[in-house]
């Protein structure tokens, strides 16, 4: 195994970047298949895993070891050969760690979609060579796009059923591009894949010598992603105190939490909402001590110069650059309970470390996940819709457009009475 992690390189390690990202497609694309692909090819897979799945193609009186089994973890996934659930996988190569979000492509589970991409830096979509660009391929990609998913990777699989064809290619790439154009993706690459034999997957394609991009592996080690951060809205949500109480740290006051966006410094000006009180950064302490800045999305604790009440659910922005205070909130939802919106009911909206009751006012319209098609006289609201909604909630939220910013930009709907969540959102 080339790609073994030394012990002491773990230091390294730790630092190395993280990738998320979520594959896409229609049932039978290959989705499960080509992951198993990427695992194996970059010696992700430890023996027994590779004996078990050996174990279980035999069973099932297959040819050849079934790499899609590594993935389909959930029994009901392999009897029936679909995958269902969101399952992460985690992986690394010497030059980036990967967690892959293996989503389901049945429209009844789009909701286990937008749970799954919601923090991808990079979709998958994969494309059965055969049937070129399908519903399913549109309406993974309009939620791609929905969930501002900054890089979209469209892996033509099968290409070995499709003769490897470069004038096939070539059409599915032309087909999807007239498509995207309607779309707000930003990075959009092709690929032409066979996840069975591996073609273009780690290793380059004999087959396809007319391709002269990059492997996947290979794009997804090199996809540029420190600019998927906001960095200029500086947004830092407090969730909790820090008040060691040690004789060493007898005056300690740090609050804690994730940068949501930006960069801060000691010595920056900054102000605590809602209160709207102003002072400046004293000191910024990561797990590795004191340091000179920070950005998105470092965890760290930060002291203040001044005594000012802070507490879980404020947030330390740069006084120069505030959010707005809304209570009336537009978002597009992802409805993702069995019972719909029920009129005047009662929820509690959850933004980055704040909690708020909230109240569903008006629906806008539900939107057709297929055409783009916004439909305002049918409010009907289901499990796995996606629709246009205003939300009022009893205290001002501190909110940026989730095309800004992907943490203070979205929401989630818990009801009050069952405890569940019903809902996620992205705030127009």
């Amino acid at each position: 195994m080339t790609n073994e992690i030394k012990p002491h390189d773990n230091k390294g390690y730790l630092d190395m970047e993280l990738l998320r990202f979520t594959t896409a497609g229609s049932v039978d694309d290959g989705k499960s298949t080509l992951i198993g692909r990427l695992l194996f090819d970059s010696k992700s897979i430890f023996q027994d895993q590779l004996d078990q799945v050996a174990k279980s193609s035999e069973r099932k009186g297959l040819e050849h070891t079934d790499l899609a089994l590594l993935t389909d973890g959930l029994k009901d996934e392999r009897e029936q050969g679909i995958t269902i659930d969101v399952a992460y996988r985690y992986f690394a190569t010497p030059k980036r760690k990967f967690i892959i979000a293996d989503t389901p492509g049945h429209i009844q589970y789009t909701r286990n979609m937008v749970t799954g991409a919601s923090t991808a830096n990079c979709a998958l979509i994969l494309v059965d060579a055969r049937n070129g660009v399908i519903e399913q391929t549109r309406r993974h990609s309009i939620i791609a796009s929905l969930l501002q998913i900054p890089h979209v990777i469209v892996c033509v699989n099968k290409m070995d059923l499709a003769e490897y064809s470069e004038k096939r290619f070539e059409e599915i790439k032309e087909e999807y591009e007239a498509f995207a154009s309607k779309l707000d993706v930003k990075d959009v690459r092709f690929i032409p894949i066979s996840a069975l034999n591996g073609d273009n997957v780690v290793n380059r394609s004999e087959n396809m010598d007319w391709y002269e991009g990059s492997t996947l592996l290979y794009t997804l080690e090199n996809l540029h992603i420190g600019s998927d951060h906001n960095h200029i809205d500086c947004r830092f949500p407090v969730q909790t105190v820090i008040r060691p109480k040690n004789d060493k740290y007898h005056d300690y006051r740090g609050y804690a939490g994730r940068i949501a966006s930006g960069v801060f410094k000691p010595g920056d000006e900054v102000t605590v909402l809602p209160s709207g009180f102003s002072s400046k950064i004293k000191s910024i302490d990561s797990i590795d001590g004191e340091i000179a800045e920070a950005f998105a999305p470092m965890s760290i604790s930060m002291q203040l110069e001044d005594d000012i009440d802070i507490g879980r659910g404020d947030m330390i922005v740069r006084t120069n650059n505030k959010p707005e205070p809304k209570q009336d909130i537009e978002a597009m939802l992802c409805w993702l309970n069995n019972q719909g919106p029920r009129p005047r009911a009662k929820y509690i909206l959850r933004h980055t470390t704040s909690d708020a009751k909230a109240m569903i006012k008006d629906i806008r319209y539900k939107l057709d996940i297929s055409s783009l098609h916004r439909n305002e006289e049918d409010k009907d609201i289901q499990m796995n819709d996606i629709c246009k909604v205003l939300i009022r909630t009893t205290k001002p939220l501190l909110t940026d457009p989730y095309r800004k910013n992907r943490i203070t930009g979205s929401l989630i709907l818990v009801d009050e009475g069952t405890n569940e969540t019903v809902a996620a959102g992205m705030i127009v």
